[in-house]
């Protein structure tokens, strides 16, 4: 595939995110013209959940699509498996479990707890936090990828049986509350805390383009790469760090959103042919944030939205399948 054609798909995946983030602002369980979010004279309540509302919801679908993809890219290479996703060093578990704990200790104490609460917020970022300092310090003693990969699946593990521990124990009020989050959400970040998801969000996606030469180096082999005079254990702590930024934050915010980050890096592949990371990760990008912002409007027009995973499941799934058959 030539210069020529790349560039042409870049500026059309690009116009794509333009059209599909004027289209979330619009459609939902009721049609609002794009032109009632632009009319500061508007007082009506159409204006105000377009401004409050759809906006940050579409912002926060860019915002996951972008970070969990590339997420996805750079764990697919670091431990050359296909089939490798942004929460298999158990991010995703460690979040799930500062929810549990935080939602319990609510419903002990009687205390009120929203669904799209702050405390939420903080108790699956500390999670994850913790769960990415242990991996880090493991990562420092483990010289094989694999190793780490059976680590963090292990802390996963471990993570997933406290949360049934702390489910076992908690009221039916608490466990749906729980339940709810684990369905995901791109509704519950509101204004105040969008900087601090757009912030972190960015210092991910930084970290992952300073780690473009490292990783073109790792596909062609470990002992390649380090004949290249690549620092191994210097990137794998790097790709760590980014991906507990970006998992972390992400899942802290919208709750685990599945497939995102395992199906779109094989988009990109398949569309871009090649896996040349300076490209495949800006096509990441904009194939996750396009195909979120599709799983955003297709859940909301319902009167009961649906749970942003299970529409991006039926998506995710059926590209899974493929390469599982496509690879034998």
């Amino acid at each position: 595939m030539t210069k020529h054609y790349r560039s042409i798909l870049i500026c059309g995946l690009s116009l794509l995110l333009v059209v599909l983030f004027a289209l979330d602002l619009c459609v939902g369980s009721v049609f609002i013209p794009l032109s009632r979010l632009f009319d500061s004279a508007d007082t009506s309540a159409a204006h105000q959940i377009m401004l409050d509302l759809r906006l940050p919801k579409a912002i926060t679908a860019i915002m996951a699509g972008v970070g969990l993809s590339l997420t996805g890219l750079i764990m697919q290479t670091l431990f050359r498996n296909p089939l490798a996703g942004p929460y298999l060093l158990g991010v995703s578990s460690g979040a799930t479990l500062g929810v549990a704990f935080v939602t319990m200790a609510a419903s002990l104490l009687a205390l009120p707890l929203a669904g799209g609460g702050t405390g939420i917020v903080l108790a699956a970022i500390v999670g994850s936090t913790l769960v990415l300092l242990l991996v880090m310090a493991i990562a420092h003693r483990v010289e094989s990828n694999v190793s780490l990969l059976i680590v963090g699946m292990m802390i996963g593990s471990v993570a997933s049986a406290l949360v049934n521990v702390v489910q076992n124990f908690s009221n039916p009020d608490a466990l749906k509350l729980f339940i709810v989050w684990t369905l995901g959400s791109l509704s519950s970040v509101t204004w105040t805390q969008m900087p601090l998801l757009v912030g972190f969000t960015c210092l991910g996606v930084m970290l992952c383009i300073t780690l473009v030469k490292p990783l073109n180096g790792l596909l062609l082999g470990e002992n390649y790469a380090h004949g290249l005079g690549i620092n191994l254990r210097r990137v794998r702590l790097m790709i760590v760090v980014a991906t507990g930024l970006l998992a972390g934050c992400i899942t802290a915010f919208c709750g685990p959103i599945a497939f995102v980050g395992v199906a779109v890096p094989h988009i990109a592949r398949g569309v871009m042919k090649t896996s040349e990371h300076g490209l495949t990760m800006l096509t990441s990008a904009l194939v996750g944030a396009d195909l979120l912002l599709v799983c955003d409007m297709l859940s909301s027009m319902f009167t009961y939205p649906l749970p942003i995973s299970t529409v991006s499941a039926l998506f995710g799934a059926p590209i899974i399948i493929w390469i599982i058959v496509r690879k034998k």
